[in-house]
């Protein structure tokens, strides 16, 4: 017995929400190199005035173009599932919920930001972009919406996860992109990581560096990042208002809401329409769920800190390990960032969401567990919010509490079984990352703000 719960797309969200509007404190600004905060026209070299007016909106809803749209039902609205067979075999009275975006053509949830992101820069006039990822999931995604409106897409993959992945990099070469391993010797930013570390693993700090210098030297081009910003968190949110008309067909609702955390676009979508509803009153509890080896959240320290490896972006108010933090080479590659989303940041400052940091051994076996009940094989970060709620669902069973816990299962992992290889041999390692390295890193925190 499996539980699918559809709509059909009439009920799409015509709108996108924005949290900010429901947080009971401003946002904190980002600051320039000066401490001083900044105005829209600093990003205008590499993001379209679009995007800046998203960024920097405080009106919780902003309309979806029809454009958008129009792709976006190439495979939304994604299904809500009842996972039966996992509560079966857990044995547990709590209810589990799970939506899976890995129905889009790029298997993930990358693709509700990418399409919005190629339709403002195509309108604003751009023909290129550059970017960078981390496991793939968002390199493909931009590589495939760069076709759908007429955009050369370059990727700076981050050298670990080009290695890990080589179908991910397959995947954005066939719809187009050039992808190169980062750091290179293509960018003053990746020369500068090579000389320090000819043999550099690479992170997503770094190759947001490179993707960043080459969008501001080149007036051709701008930025795409898959992340963090807050106009990126805005258009995933269309996972958790979907998921609310869900719930409203069954008669049910979370009294727990997970999903895997790196930079906050996963978390954010799926949580932030649930936070409206805590925001009036609601008992929801929203938990982030972040690797116990890159534990932002969890471990890190509540400060300006720059986006990127080098220094290149505004400084913003965030969760970080340091921005010269170079994590180990787990397998979520999508969650190895050294910073967070600064609303999720605030947010979580704020005691508002909560966050838990998972090993990776123990997400790798919730994610067998969980494609041996469910039939679907989940990509690494997702095994991270599976990990939780089996745990909670345990806690469920023991204390007999019969909870409703909904969970984002964000993409599949059919371009990741050289990791669950690795996983059933027994070459797979926990990495908790030590307090001295990251204290060392957190001294290099820019003095401002």
């Amino acid at each position: 017995m499996q539980t699918k719960i559809l709509l059909d797309e009439s009920e799409m969200p015509t709108q996108w929400y924005n949290v900010v509007a429901d947080m009971p404190n401003a946002p904190l600004p980002p600051l320039g190199p000066d401490g001083q905060p900044i105005g829209p026209d600093a990003l205008s070299a590499i993001f379209p005035m679009s995007l800046i007016e998203q960024e920097v909106s405080d009106q919780r809803w902003i309309t979806i173009p029809e454009p958008v749209r129009e792709v976006y039902q190439l495979w939304r609205p994604s299904p809500l599932y009842r996972a039966h067979q996992l509560e079966a075999a857990l044995g547990t009275p709590a209810k589990i919920y799970y939506k899976y975006e890995g129905v889009s053509p790029a298997g993930s949830h990358k693709p509700n930001t990418a399409v919005a992101q190629a339709y403002y820069n195509r309108e604003a006039g751009i023909r290129r972009l550059a970017t960078e990822t981390g496991a793939g999931q968002w390199g493909s995604s931009l590589a495939m919406v760069g076709q759908k409106f007429g955009i050369e897409v370059r990727v700076y993959m981050v050298k670990v996860s080009y290695e890990q992945k080589p179908f991910r990099r397959s995947m954005m070469q066939t719809w187009g992109a050039e992808v190169l391993p980062s750091p290179t010797d293509r960018t003053e930013s990746g020369r500068q990581i090579l000389a320090k570390d000819p043999d550099s693993p690479g992170s997503l700090g770094i190759a947001i560096s490179e993707a960043v210098e080459e969008a501001a030297s080149r007036d051709d081009t701008n930025y795409a990042l898959g992340s963090v910003l807050n106009h990126v968190l805005l258009h995933q949110t269309v996972i958790g208002l979907e998921a609310k008309k869900q719930f409203e067909k069954v008669g049910d609702y979370p009294d727990m809401v997970f999903a895997p955390c790196g930079g906050g676009s996963n978390f954010g979508g799926a949580a932030f329409p649930f936070f409206a509803d805590k925001a009036a009153g609601k008992a929801v509890r929203l938990v982030a769920v972040e690797p116990a080896s890159c534990p932002t959240l969890t471990r890190g320290h509540y400060a300006y800190d720059f986006g990127d490896s080098v220094g290149l972006t505004p400084l913003m108010k965030m969760y970080t390990l340091g921005h010269d933090f170079v994590p180990p080479g787990i397998h979520a590659g999508g969650l190895r960032y050294h910073g967070d989303s600064a609303l999720v940041s605030q947010l979580y400052n704020e005691g508002l969401i909560e966050a838990v940091a998972v090993p990776q051994l123990a997400t790798f076996e919730a994610g067998v567990q969980f494609a041996r009940a469910e039939g679907i094989i989940p990509a690494p970060e997702s095994n991270h919010a599976i990990r939780a709620v089996i745990d909670e669902a345990n806690r469920c069973r023991e204390s007999g509490e019969a909870k409703t816990l909904f969970f984002n299962l964000s993409g599949h992992g059919h371009f990741d079984m050289g990791s669950y290889d690795k996983y059933f041999s027994g070459e797979l390692e926990d990495f908790e990352y030590p307090a001295e390295a990251i204290d060392q890193a957190l001294h290099h925190l820019p003095g401002v703000g």
